[in-house]
C-alpha cells in the first residue's frame, strides 16, 4: 500500500475503515504478479463466494457483502476453522505462557472437532541483550517454580515448563535466528554472562553469541528428549526504517530478507556439535534468503537418520511465500532429499482467513509433478503421484508431528 502512494493514515492509522478498504482494493487492482493478489480473491472466494474482482469500483458491493456474511455464525473463528477441516492449529507461546486458553479449548475438542495445541517460542529467553531480560527471568522462575541464578537455573526452568507444554500437547519449538555465530563457553563464562544481562550491561557481539549458542544445545536437547520438532528461522532483517519503527512498532512492513553469507556455516558447526552425543531433534529449516536453501539442503544429510527425513526444508517462508518460492523450495528439496517425506505447507495460526494458502501451495505441487510427468522424467502414473500430493497435503506432517495421538 505504501508503495501505491496510500498515506500511513489509512495503512496503520486510525483512518475510516471503508475508506482502508477502497485504498487496499485501489492497491489489489495494481498487484497483478503478487501473491497478495491471488490471495485476496481465493479468500474472496472460498469463504465469501464471491467471484468478483477486487477493484476501486466493486469495493463497495463487495464490501456490503463481506460485512453481511460476516454477520453469521459461519464466520464465527471456530466455524471458520471447523468449516476449512483443520483438524489442528499451532499456537507460538512464551515458556512462560500459563496456556489458559489452551486448557479451555482442550475441554471442547469433542464438539470443536479440532485442537488447539502449543508451540514454544523463547524469544525473550533468547533476547538476553534487551532490557526486560532480568524481569523475564524473574516471571519465568514464578511459573516454573525453579530459583534462576545461574544459566543452569535457566535450563532447569526450561526443563519444566518443556514437560508443562508436553502434557498440553505440544510438540513443536520455534526459533528465530535474524543472524548466528557458533561460539561455545564454559559454566562459568555462561554466569558472567547471565548476569550482566541480569544487570542491564553491555554485552559484546561474542557474549550474545556464546550465550546463544549454549542456550541452543540446550534446545536441541530438550527437543531431543521430549521428541519435539525444532523449527528455525533464519536470516531475516528486521525494523529497517527507525523513524517508523518508533513510530508505530515492530512488524508493520519494514522488515527485509538477511545477508548472513555464513549463517549455515554456524548452524552447521551448532549441528555437529550436538551429533557427537547424538542430541539432533527433528528439525525444519526456513530462511528468508532463498541463497541458503541448497546449502541447507544439502547440510541435512549429513545428519539424517533414526526417523524418516529427520531433517527437513522447510516451505517458502514470508517473501518467499509465491508461486515461484514455493516451486523453487520443491524443486531443492526434490532434488537433493526425498520430497515425497515433505511436511508440506504451513499457515499463521492467528488468520482465520488464510487457509486457502494451502490449497494455493496444493497447486503449486500438482504443477511441479505435473510438469515432472510431462517431460518423461517421472511415470504419468497418477495413483502414484496423487498419493505422493495427499502424503505431502497431510499424511506426513499427521505422521511427522503426531499431534493426533493419543
Amino acid at each position: 500500500m505504501r508503495a501505491n502512494g496510500v498515506d500511513e493514515k489509512y495503512i496503520t492509522g486510525d483512518g475510516d475503515e471503508y475508506k482502508k478498504f477502497v485504498e487496499w482494493a485501489k492497491t489489489i487492482e495494481n498487484s497483478y504478479g503478487n501473491p497478495l493478489y491471488e490471495w485476496t480473491h481465493l479468500e474472496l472466494r472460498r469463504f465469501f463466494h464471491i467471484d468478483e474482482e477486487l477493484t476501486e469500483e466493486s469495493a463497495p458491493r463487495i464490501w456490503d457483502k463481506a460485512n453481511e456474511l460476516l454477520q453469521t455464525d459461519a464466520f464465527k473463528p471456530r466455524n471458520l476453522i471447523k468449516n476449512s477441516n483443520v483438524q489442528v492449529v499451532c499456537t507460538t507461546d512464551d515458556p512462560a505462557s500459563n496456556l489458559r486458553y489452551h486448557k479451555l479449548l482442550k475441554r471442547e475438542e469433542a464438539s470443536s472437532g479440532f485442537k488447539t495445541l502449543p508451540a514454544m517460542r523463547p524469544d525473550k529467553l533468547i533476547q538476553i541483550d534487551r532490557d526486560g531480560f532480568a524481569d523475564y527471568l524473574k516471571t519465568l522462575s514464578a511459573v516454573s517454580q525453579v530459583p534462576i541464578n545461574s544459566f543452569a537455573d535457566i535450563i532447569k526452568a526450561l526443563h519444566q515448563r518443556f514437560e508443562f507444554f508436553n502434557e498440553m500437547g505440544g510438540r513443536l519449538s520455534d526459533h528465530s535466528l535474524l543472524t548466528y555465530h557458533f561460539n561455545e563457553a564454559s559454566e562459568d563464562e555462561l554466569n558472567e554472562i547471565v548476569n550482566k544481562g541480569v544487570q542491564n550491561k553491555l554485552l559484546s557481539q561474542i557474549e550474545i553469541d556464546k550465550y546463544l549458542t549454549m542456550l541452543l544445545e540446550n534446545l536441541m536437547k530438550l527437543n531431543t528428549e521430549f521428541n519435539w520438532t525444532m523449527q528455525f528461522h533464519i536470516n531475516s532483517n528486521r525494523d529497517l526504517n527507525r523513524p517508523m519503527f518508533d513510530k508505530i512498532g515492530p512488524d508493520t512492513g519494514y522488515d527485509a530478507v538477511g545477508t548472513q553469507p555464513d549463517i549455515v556455516d554456524h548452524i552447521t558447526k551448532l549441528y555437529t556439535k550436538m551429533q557427537d552425543t547424538n542430541d539432533v531433534p527433528k528439525t525444519i529449516f526456513y530462511s528468508l534468503n532463498n541463497n541458503d536453501w541448497m546449502q541447507l539442503a544439502t547440510m541435512m544429510g549429513c545428519f539424517q537418520g533414526g526417523t524418516v527425513q529427520k531433517l527437513q526444508l522447510g516451505a517458502g517462508w514470508w517473501f518467499n511465500d509465491t508461486a515461484e518460492g514455493m516451486d523453487n523450495q520443491l524443486r531443492i528439496f526434490a532434488q537433493e532429499s526425498l520430497l515425497p517425506h515433505f511436511v508440506g505447507m504451513l499457515t499463521d495460526s492467528r488468520s482465520f482467513l488464510s487457509y486457502p494458502r494451502h490449497e494455493y501451495f496444493r497447486r503449486v505441487l500438482c504443477n511441479f509433478y505435473g510438469k515432472l510427468a510431462e517431460q518423461g522424467r517421472v511415470p504419468n502414473n497418477i495413483e502414484k503421484l496423487g498419493q505422493i500430493v495427499q502424503d505431502i497435503s497431510y499424511n506426513n506432517a499427521h505422521d511427522y508431528f503426531g499431534f493426533l495421538k493419543d
